[in-house]
């Protein structure tokens, strides 16, 4: 029986390249954002390439909405085996500025709604010494000065303060789910990706390059975050 990817954030880049490089491997894949065409699309490309991929259109900020995505997932491909998170929330980004709801609202994606998928999951997951959560992650969660130096020329303190949330939330999974033998890993991705919404014609790392390290994260499940860039 094929084993079952969900894919969270899909878009044209890291999550596209893990999406093709896990169902090559046999997966059926779920593909789950906000764009019902871009993911119509994106399942589409699959399909071509004798891939089993549907769309799932949703809100991931939404705990409600990421319930429900999980089932309809399991309703329609069975059990999963796999969790890629790779969406990301955005705003609040001059902290001295920002509305208390703007600071909030960085979390509701990244953590909130990561950790909602992780606990619909488990159920699954737990039955499935090949399971995985697998996360992505920016270097601006880090904690160093130029780190914070540059998060506030770039206006992204808020993605700042939710990428190191998720960094903290993946050590503390890790370290929780261990003894059931779930594995939870991340890529902390430190340059520009080519062919993402970052990408301003200066880009250098290949999508292709960060899915294989997702990848080895999968098969090897040994180290719990890995950075590339």
């Amino acid at each position: 029986m094929a084993k079952t990817i969900i894919v969270a954030g899909f878009g044209p880049g890291i999550s596209s390249a893990v999406a093709h490089r896990f169902g090559e491997a046999g997966f059926s894949v779920a593909l789950v954002g906000r764009t019902a065409d871009k993911l119509a699309a994106g399942a589409a490309a699959l399909v071509a390439k004798g891939v089993k991929a549907a769309a799932f259109p949703a809100d991931l900020g939404d705990p409600a909405a990421v319930r429900a995505l999980v089932g309809k997932v399991r309703a329609t491909f069975g059990a999963i085996d796999v969790l890629h998170w790779n969406a990301y929330g955005s705003g609040a980004g001059d902290l001295l500025q920002a509305a208390a709801a703007d600071v909030r609202g960085v979390f509701d994606v990244p953590v909130g709604g990561l950790l909602t998928a992780i606990q619909e999951c488990l159920p699954d997951l737990r039955k499935n010494r090949e399971s995985a959560i697998l996360v992505t992650n920016g270097g601006l969660g880090y904690f160093d000065p130029k780190i914070d130096a540059m998060a506030v020329e770039w206006g992204a303190m808020g993605l700042a303060l939710a990428n190191a949330a998720k960094h903290k939330m993946v050590g503390l999974l890790a370290a929780k789910l261990k003894p059931e033998g779930v594995y939870i890993g991340e890529v902390v991705v430190l340059a520009m990706v080519k062919g993402t919404a970052f990408d301003n014609g200066s880009a250098t790392l290949e999508t292709k390059a960060i899915a294989e390290k997702f990848w080895h994260l999968y098969t090897e499940r040994k180290e719990h975050t890995t950075q590339i860039g």
